[in-house]
């Protein structure tokens, strides 16, 4: 560990970013009163350690160290340095919920410090496998779900990941120099990265972005078994208003082109996905 990040009182670097600016619903008004805080803590430390990792001022070395410190103080070998870190210790410790969730998390974040490309699209899954199923099973967890619901919540989690990494292809590159689109992939479809420098999306890129929508319609499609198996009422809408916005931005992916500008859900997408789910509450 860098010896001037050990003395740093405060790791973090808060980008300005909160719940309201994601996509999804993160611990929203449908979550049971006395987990919404949970569900907070749990985001406000995968947000910050995000942060970290997504910082373009900082060195990857400096990155690792701080990710280092977040890990020791969220497992209780040190108590100074993450303050979001402390407070999911604690949150953990009145749930008694595993911290091998935020653990993971950690992982991909501190492959997202060091590096900038994958080579296929294995590589692409093992990464959601870190910094996206951790977040469903924590929820589940959370709520104490049956572990049947994993292997739909890793699909959900999995498909999000994938549409936020089609979301954000130029702007990773732009700022990162990072590029989530497998290389190989590329190559067999006459494609580049350096696609993603054009005016719009060349015919090899969007046969990759094609490609990798399909796959998530799949996931999309396997995810909609979640909201069944939640057994949790408030949870169980909270997941079918998910798996619905995951539907409709894989739609606007489709039809859009990302290279042109970001794409995003609209109000009355996630009005829409919102009723369609109400009816999980019986």
């Amino acid at each position: 560990m860098d010896a001037t990040a050990d003395t740093i009182a405060n790791v973090e670097t808060w980008s300005g970013k909160d719940r309201a600016d994601e996509n999804f619903p993160v611990g929203s008004w449908l979550v049971r009163r006395d987990l919404r805080k949970h569900v907070h803590a749990f985001y406000a430390f995968a947000r910050n350690a995000d942060d970290i990792a997504d910082s373009s001022e900082l060195a990857p070395d400096d990155k690792l160290a701080r990710l280092d410190i977040m890990e020791d103080v969220l497992l209780g070998r040190r108590h100074t340095g993450s303050p979001s870190a402390l407070r999911l210790r604690r949150s953990l410790d009145a749930t008694e919920v595993t911290p091998k969730h935020a653990t993971e998390l950690l992982i991909a974040f501190r492959q997202d410090a060091v590096k900038q490309r994958y080579a296929t699209l294995g590589e692409l899954y093992e990464y959601c496998r870190y910094s996206a199923m951790p977040v469903g099973r924590y929820m589940l967890d959370l709520h104490g779900e049956h572990h049947s619901t994993h292997a739909p919540s890793d699909a959900l989690c999995s498909a999000l990941q994938l549409l936020n990494h089609l979301q954000d292809c130029v702007p990773d590159l732009h700022k990162l120099n990072r590029c989530y689109l497998p290389l190989q992939m590329l190559n067999d479809s006459g494609g580049s990265v350096e696609d993603l420098l054009r005016p719009n999306a060349s015919r090899g890129l969007r046969r990759v972005f094609d490609s990798i929508l399909h796959r998530v319609g799949r996931m999309n499609t396997f995810a909609e078994e979640l909201p069944r198996r939640v057994q949790d009422r408030r949870l169980r809408v909270e997941t079918a208003v998910i798996v619905g916005l995951s539907k409709r931005l894989a739609v606007r992916l489709e039809r859009f082109d990302p290279v042109v500008g970001r794409i995003a859900l609209s109000r009355p997408n996630k009005v829409a996905s919102l009723l369609f789910a109400l009816r999980y509450l019986v």
